[in-house]
Parts: structure tokens; C-alpha cells; sequence
């Protein structure tokens, strides 16, 4: 098995096994958001300490195995770390986690998770995200 064909594996594993998956009842924030154009749906719940820092998260949702993979990838990478972390992740931060070219088709799918956790993030905070958030 390739490196390619690995690194698929656990994306496909994150997709039929999602860790952290479901409502987290005493979430400090709650966000949904979808994509429109494909039907991918996810909603995530983060619980936050009085230091910002998150201390459990959790999702819902459902799409195809990338948006679905990505969110919970991205769902374990967040917990223990700071709203600040948070705001500073990039499109790249998501790529780098999935570890596979991900063609332009699916990049909307692979970037829902990060727009609904930074969301959260900036929610959390009484703050607003800039379009451009994204765009890094």
C-alpha cells in the first residue's frame, strides 16, 4: 500500500468511524453549517473553559466522506487548544491533515468543517469573521 493509498485508508476510517461524534449537551457554542451545492451538512459543538481553551468538542452532520472525514480529523486536532489556535488555522491546516490532493470539487467539502469551527470560535468570542478568513 503507497503512502496515497494509506493516508486514504484513514480518511475512509474517519468517515465510517468518526471519533467525537454527537451532541455535546453542555457545549459553550453550537454551529451548523452546509454546503449547498452538494448537500454536506456539519454541526459542531465546543465546550470552552474560562482560559479559552476548548476543552471537549463534538459533531453531527452528515456528506460525503471528505466533508465528514475532515470534520472529524479536525474535531480531534482542536481539543486542548486555545480560541486563538483556533482563529489562526488555515485552509493548508485542513490539506495537511487530510494528507491527499484534494481536487477542486471537493475543496468547499474539505473546508466545511473549518468555516464551522472558526465560526464557533468567533461566535464564542461576541466577534465577527471577515470573508477573508478563509482565504489564507
Amino acid at each position: 500500500m503507497g503512502l496515497g493509498e494509506a493516508q486514504f485508508e484513514v480518511i475512509l476510517d474517519h468517515y465510517r468511524n468518526p471519533r467525537n461524534y454527537g451532541e455535546l449537551g453542555d457545549a459553550s457554542v453550537k454551529v451548523k453549517d452546509s454546503n449547498p451545492l452538494c448537500g454536506d451538512v456539519v454541526e459542531v459543538y465546543l465546550k470552552i473553559n474560562s482560559d479559552g481553551v476548548v476543552e471537549k468538542a463534538s459533531f453531527r452532520g452528515h456528506g460525503c466522506a471528505i466533508s465528514q472525514a475532515s470534520t472529524s480529523m479536525l474535531i480531534e486536532a482542536i481539543q486542548g487548544k486555545k480560541l486563538d489556535e483556533i482563529k489562526a488555522l488555515t485552509k493548508q491546516h485542513i490539506f495537511d491533515m487530510l494528507g491527499i490532493e484534494v481536487g477542486p470539487v471537493r475543496v468547499k467539502c474539505a473546508l466545511l468543517p473549518l468555516k464551522a469551527v472558526k465560526t464557533a470560535a468567533y461566535t464564542y468570542l461576541g466577534a465577527k469573521m471577515e470573508a477573508e478568513e478563509l482565504e489564507e
